[in-house]
């Protein structure tokens, strides 16, 4: 909210560059928070993509919590007005890289009811094919299929 009163009194001075220095800023800010939503429904798709692999098969509540994170991830990239998206395949991609850390944590404790460590399980998967799978459940061609 400060950004946007400092944002005014330099449109109303006139000045331009300060202007757009608050713009760029905002926009920074903005990016920030969908990139922090976007991991954390990234951790909870990968966890369940993990599971499915480590445990060679799934439930309709994971499936349930894959399809709901696929969604809400498109969601939020998604550029409304602008159109398009705000964060390309290569940054998604960093993103998933990022959250499957998390996500391996978390699985550790629900594959086999918590039988592996968390390194243990990560020899288990193969992490490429996790990240691949889910980078092509968001890409935007698969909107169709969830909706």
């Amino acid at each position: 909210m400060e950004e946007l009163l400092e944002l005014k009194q330099l449109l109303l001075k006139g000045d331009i560059t300060g202007s757009l220095a608050i713009v760029e800023e905002l926009e920074e800010m903005s990016k920030k928070d969908i990139i922090k939503t976007i991991r954390s429904y990234a951790i909870i798709l990968l966890l369940h993509l993990i599971k499915q692999q480590a445990e060679k098969r799934t439930t309709r509540s994971w499936e349930v919590s894959i399809r709901n994170s696929i969604r809400e991830i498109q969601r939020e990239n998604k550029r409304r007005k602008a159109g398009g998206y705000y964060l390309t395949p290569e940054e998604l991609n960093e993103i998933l890289e990022e959250a499957f850390l998390n996500a391996i944590d978390e699985a550790s404790l629900e594959v086999a009811e918590g039988l592996y460590e968390t390194e243990e399980l990560e020899k288990l998967v193969d992490k490429a094919e996790i990240i691949d799978r889910a980078l092509t459940l968001i890409s935007p061609t698969e909107t169709d299929n969830l909706t």
